[in-house]
């Protein structure tokens, strides 16, 4: 089902006989840009509500504003996606997000910027995210053959921890603390440079119909959004008609809803618990990015060696210790290690839940799919926060919180291996077909 898919990857090649493939290189280029805005964003945003109002409700309202395009486009994005050229629909995306960010700068600039202005801009931000981070996922399996997908996707994990954690995060603060706008500057720049180095990945990438998933959908009568809602309905009915793919996707939210009760509670763990200094834990979260990059150089040799669903249990397993034994320490040293092996191993199940995604999924309904996994993993944010925040006031405790996730992230483990027994040789032998890459 994946075959129409590796016939694209091969067409483009032919087009470019004699030449080295660099796609997926401008395409990692174009997403450190994107993924270094972001970064940049997810701090000065926050920093410019705090000087508008000091209303821990509408301060919260931002964060929630963030999140809320996923729940209302995340699968529309998909399906979209599905019906265009995925690299314009990127370069669109990103050049819609440098004029928001840069009318925001202009704004701060002249001191005319108000609160519902922060949260218009963040919606409108976050709705062309939903494109252009859809659209990088699904621009993976056209740029590189099926064997070299987990690599890819490490590639793509490390650009994101990179861009956001190790560069983004301080660029904001800093350039927020010289002036205001400062940020926002840089941030519009991000995504036009990041729009424009799209235009280096050669060819078009439009998708490939996928056999028996659109072939009855009318697609082809009646109104462009009876069209769209039909395609949206076959893309969700080959979800469910899954029973692999659908057990991915209900681990994936799984485990991000498990690891967000602690997750949200970090800075509490941090700075009440271990009793770090605020710049202290600047340090403490650094580490945990370290973490996610030694994740991502890992994976693929961990998968080669011990096959996908052993090393998928694990790092589930890996990440539930973790937490648990971040509940169980006082020492700020050993807290910041063990958030380190959270980060890696959660990296390394993302980037085994990536390939799998890419290799198993037709081409012509990959978007769809990504836009539901989206729409599922990143709506379980909010709740597995909230949840965690009940948690810590029973409990009285930020670590008793990082206890619980932790320990339910071990019994997500066990369930896992159970939810893929039956399903392991398709797992493990996904993409070794090497017909599936021969020119």
């Amino acid at each position: 089902m994946a075959r129409e898919a590796d016939l694209s990857f091969q067409a483009g090649h032919t087009a470019m006989s004699g030449k080295r493939d660099n796609r997926l290189n401008w395409l990692l280029s174009s997403s450190t840009l994107s993924q270094l805005g972001d970064g940049i964003g997810k701090v000065a945003f926050p920093l410019l509500a705090a000087t508008l109002t000091r209303d821990p409700l509408l301060i919260a309202g931002l964060a929630a504003i963030q999140f809320l395009p996923w729940l209302l486009f995340g699968v529309l994005a998909g399906t979209v996606l599905d019906r265009v050229d995925r690299k314009k629909a990127m370069i669109i995306a990103n050049v819609t997000r440098a004029l928001v960010v840069g009318l925001t700068a202009g704004f701060v600039y002249l001191d005319a910027i108000s609160i519902w202005t922060v949260y218009a801009a963040a919606m409108l931000i976050g709705s062309a995210e939903t494109v252009a981070d859809t659209a990088s996922n699904v621009l993976i399996p056209a740029v590189v053959p099926r064997r070299n997908l987990e690599g890819a996707n490490s590639k793509l994990q490390s650009v994101e921890i990179v861009g956001q954690t190790f560069a983004g995060g301080p660029v904001g603060s800093l350039t927020f603390a010289l002036f205001a706008a400062f940020p926002f500057l840089l941030n519009s720049i991000a995504y036009a440079i990041a729009a424009v180095l799209l235009l280096g990945l050669l060819g078009s990438y439009h998708p490939q119909r996928a056999a028996g998933a659109d072939q009855q959908d009318g697609s082809g009568e009646g109104t462009p959004r009876a069209r769209l809602r039909s395609e949206l309905g076959n893309g969700m009915r080959w979800l469910v008609n899954s029973p692999l793919m659908l057990r991915l996707v209900l681990i994936a939210t799984a485990l991000n809803l498990l690891a967000e009760l602690a997750q949200a509670q970090l800075v509490l763990y941090a700075l009440e618990d271990l009793e770090l200094s605020e710049a202290a834990f600047g340090m403490f979260a650094f580490i945990g990015g370290l973490g996610g990059l030694g994740g991502a150089a890992i994976a693929p040799r961990m998968i080669r060696r011990f096959r996908r669903v052993p090393v998928l249990v694990g790092g589930v397993a890996a990440a539930g210790i973790g937490f648990a034994a971040m509940g169980l320490t006082s020492n700020p040293v050993v807290g910041a290690a063990l958030f380190g092996l959270f980060a890696a191993a959660v990296v390394t199940v993302n980037v085994i839940l990536a390939t799998l995604r890419a290799l198993l999924v037709p081409d012509g309904v990959l978007g769809r799919i990504i836009g539901v996994w989206r729409t599922l993993v990143w709506g379980s944010i909010p709740a597995g926060a909230m949840i965690g925040g009940v948690l810590t006031r029973l409990l009285d405790s930020p670590s008793m919180t990082f206890v619980v996730s932790g320990c339910s992230q071990l019994l997500l483990a066990a369930a896992v291996l159970l939810m893929l027994r039956r399903f392991r040789p398709e797992v493990d032998a996904a993409g070794t077909d090497s017909s599936a890459d021969r020119a």
